[in-house]
């Protein structure tokens, strides 16, 4: 028997030898393998004439599985704030070691030979891939150079908005006329200091006078209710008791109870029992304070008869069929008559 040997690809053990590669389910899992590579490859190729540069963003450090160097190869090419697309994995592909674990790899799993160059990047194909990557960072600074001039001219715009606005704020509103000699310009500047220093003084003029503040005047809009004191209680304001400091004569005596008694807490406490349990189940009326005699018997059920529950279900089965015979019987009698 041949020696034990672990394939990856099928993901078991096999003792057949070489001969396992052969085989049907292998080489099903090898063609799925490459498939899943080979999407990767291609979309990996299309960026070789045209690189296509963009800003780099979390997303770009993925990794892509090499089934032919089982190794994790990046699949973006970063570098500072820029990342080119495709660029680690066409780095890759063109890398001797690849070139050397691809055909290691083909004769291990007996791939199909005309497979293998689809998995490979020439050098020629490389060098053109630098060469596009070069133009495509230049036209990404180019781009970068349009949008912060168009950055620089939005700021320009807004800024000379805002000295606009400061400008028409600090400007006078009246021009004055130099004809005039109350409004030259030194008599403009007395007067607005004039202005500025009587508006800094306080002002009586439009103070009420002590009879218009009196509230009782009849020319008011208010109206006199009179005064709410009580005679001989006073108030908080005239030094007399709150009224929440006040004792009241029923609390006077210490020994009023303070909460339910312990009574009343059972009793409330059986309730909340009762609660808990099914409104319909037997029983829920009924009344255990009520007065009866020592022949009473509930009338919803034979659950206080002697015997077992089977004798007791068999006797309703018995009396059920009893009771549904003669409702026939009588049925049979009416329709005769």
């Amino acid at each position: 028997m041949a020696p034990a040997q672990r394939c990856p690809l099928c993901r078991q053990t096999f003792f057949c030898g070489r001969g396992h590669v052969y085989s049907r389910k292998h080489q099903r899992q090898l063609k799925m393998a490459l498939d899943r590579l080979l999407l990767q490859v291609e979309a990996a190729r299309k960026a070789i004439r045209t690189a296509q540069v963009e800003r780099y963003v979390p997303e770009h450090e993925r990794c892509c599985w090499c089934l032919c160097c089982s190794c994790e190869v990046r699949k973006h090419l970063s570098h500072g704030n820029l990342t080119v697309l495709h660029g680690g994995l066409l780095e890759h592909l063109a890398s001797p070691e690849h070139r050397k674990a691809t055909n290691r790899f083909w004769w291990e799993n007996k791939a199909e030979v005309h497979m293998k160059e689809k998995f490979l990047i020439s050098p020629q194909d490389y060098a053109r891939f630098k060469k596009s990557m070069v133009k495509g960072l230049d036209s990404y600074e180019e781009k970068e150079d349009e949008v912060i001039k168009e950055m620089a001219a939005q700021i320009r715009e807004v800024e000379h908005s805002r000295q606009e606005v400061v400008r028409s704020v600090l400007e006078p509103q009246a021009v004055p006329d130099p004809e005039e000699g109350s409004s030259a310009p030194g008599s403009w500047k007395g007067t607005n200091s004039q202005i500025a220093s009587t508006s800094q003084q306080p002002s009586y003029l439009d103070l009420p006078s002590a009879t218009e503040l009196d509230w009782m005047d009849t020319g008011q809009p208010l109206t006199f209710t009179g005064h709410q004191d009580t005679a001989g209680v006073g108030n908080i304001h005239s030094g007399a008791t709150p009224p929440w400091m006040v004792q009241d004569e029923e609390y006077s005596s210490g020994n009023q109870q303070i909460g339910p008694s312990y009574e009343e807490f059972l009793k409330e406490k059986e309730k909340q029992k009762l609660k808990k349990l099914p409104p319909d189940r037997v029983g829920a009326n009924f009344d255990h304070s009520s007065s009866t005699s020592a022949g009473w018997l509930p009338s919803f059920g034979r659950v206080w008869n002697n015997g077992r529950r089977w004798q007791s279900r068999h006797q309703f089965k018995t009396e059920a069929a009893a009771r549904n015979k003669q409702q026939s019987h009588k049925e049979k009698k009416i329709l005769v008559s």
